[in-house]
């Protein structure tokens, strides 16, 4: 699913984001991405996304090397991949309905197919009942409820959720967490850049742990430890 092979991301500074990164996250993975602050995370996901360009190395996503892939084939490649943020990034002037539906009607759905799916994925999230609301009228767990949502109505086969439970209390964040590990029992690969110390820990996941930009650890039902 992803493979990194080399993978070098220098600044104009010549400060090394990742210093030579190789590692293979398998299709249906689960995997935790740990790291203290400024360790290459954001940059590995960043990298992932395209947002940002590899200074040397390959990064394949199902056999594409999406370093080769131009700025104009970016979209296609991300339609893809579903992507969960730290802080949330509704659009606030749109419904919970219309919000997931948003995702649906940019790559070009039906109206029949949007009206039938989108009702089935609240569900799934446990936002049936919330589908008129706004996201100012919803609390932080349901916010992200609703970007997971919008991530997974595409059937991305590649989940990225980048601090997904910074902002939420521990109870909601624990529920966020089931939900992935709910979505990634479906099928689709979950990769999780996280601070959260105890979810790791309990959950017993792939831990991928970068410090200073070098991969130092990856584990089987690893846990949060060294992670500083």
């Amino acid at each position: 699913m992803i493979k990194f092979r080399n993978v070098v991301k220098e600044y104009k500074n010549g400060k090394q984001a990742l210093s030579g990164v190789t590692i293979d996250i398998k299709k249906g993975d689960f995997a935790f991405l740990v790291g203290s602050s400024g360790a290459g995370k954001s940059t590995f996901i960043k990298l992932l996304l395209k947002e940002q360009e590899a200074s040397s190395g390959s990064i394949l996503i199902d056999g594409q090397d999406i370093t080769r892939i131009s700025k104009r084939k970016t979209p296609l490649l991300r339609r893809n991949m579903g992507v969960v943020f730290q802080d949330f990034r509704l659009l606030q002037d749109k419904t919970v309905y219309e919000n997931v539906a948003f995702a649906m009607e940019i790559t070009g759905h039906k109206s029949k197919d949007i009206r039938r799916k989108v009702p089935f994925i609240l569900g799934m999230v446990g936002l049936s009942a919330k589908a008129k609301s706004y996201p100012g009228e919803l609390s932080g767990g349901e916010q992200q409820r609703v970007s997971i949502a919008r991530a997974i109505i595409n059937k991305p086969s590649l989940l990225i959720a980048d601090e997904p439970t910074g902002n939420l209390d521990p109870k909601n964040a624990w529920d966020i967490m089931r939900l992935l590990k709910d979505i990634n029992r479906r099928g689709t690969t979950v990769l999780v850049a996280t601070h959260a110390q105890e979810l790791v820990d309990e959950m017993k996941q792939r831990v991928i742990q970068l410090d200073d930009g070098v991969v130092v650890r990856d584990e089987e039902r690893g846990s949060y430890k060294n992670a500083r």
